[in-house]
């Protein structure tokens, strides 16, 4: 990798966890000047303005957290835990998330649900993918024979990112990971009793 193209890769990731951290409104090209340690000047080199640097580092973010989610996937057999391992990832999301400042598609949709409309259409296209995972793990579980065929992949996908987001919420909020542990305790014997085949 050249120079330049490490240098435009370095604002990139120190800015992506600033923006993740403070949110875009709150990072000013100042702050991501001191984070990175390149002038003004340098920073215009590789970027016209903030919104272009907040757009390519919020894609940096969600591609750690989904190389953290592949890597845990990729460690389970079954479907069930496989569902389980999007709780996992983020099981101490107060002192080690998988991306500093924690969710990047939750910390974006928050701040930007009537701010920013391009990187609320970037977290809308995050939350599609993880859905269309998690569908796809769930088709895989009926096709196997692990779980009931009567359950509905749509529903069920919006349930359980809804239980993993508001967790991660609650969690981050309140400084404590038991409210992430316990949504994954709960989300597992739910699987267990109703999606799973007895």
């Amino acid at each position: 990798m050249r120079k330049g193209e490490q240098t435009r890769e370095r604002i990139i990731q120190q800015s992506a966890a600033l923006f993740n951290t403070h949110g875009y409104a709150g990072v000013s090209l100042n702050e991501i000047i001191q984070s990175t340690g390149i002038q003004k000047g340098g920073i215009y080199r590789h970027f016209s303005n903030k919104d272009e640097i907040a757009l390519e580092a919020y894609d940096f973010a969600v591609s750690v957290v989904r190389s953290k989610f592949n890597a845990a996937l990729a460690e389970k057999k079954s479907a069930y835990e496989r569902l389980i391992s999007f709780f996992e990832v983020y099981s101490n999301v107060v002192d080690n998330p998988p991306f500093t400042g924690g969710c990047p598609m939750l910390n974006t949709a928050v701040e930007n649900d009537d701010g920013h409309p391009l990187l609320l259409e970037k977290a809308k296209r995050t939350l599609d993918s993880m859905k269309q995972t998690v569908k796809d793990i769930l088709r895989q579980g009926m096709e196997n024979g692990e779980f009931r065929t009567d359950a509905d992949p749509d529903s069920l996908s919006t349930f359980l990112i809804a239980s993993l987001e508001g967790s991660i919420m609650l969690s981050k909020l309140d400084g404590n990971n038991q409210h992430i542990r316990d949504t994954a305790e709960h989300v597992s014997k739910y699987l267990k009793l109703f999606l799973l085949k007895q």
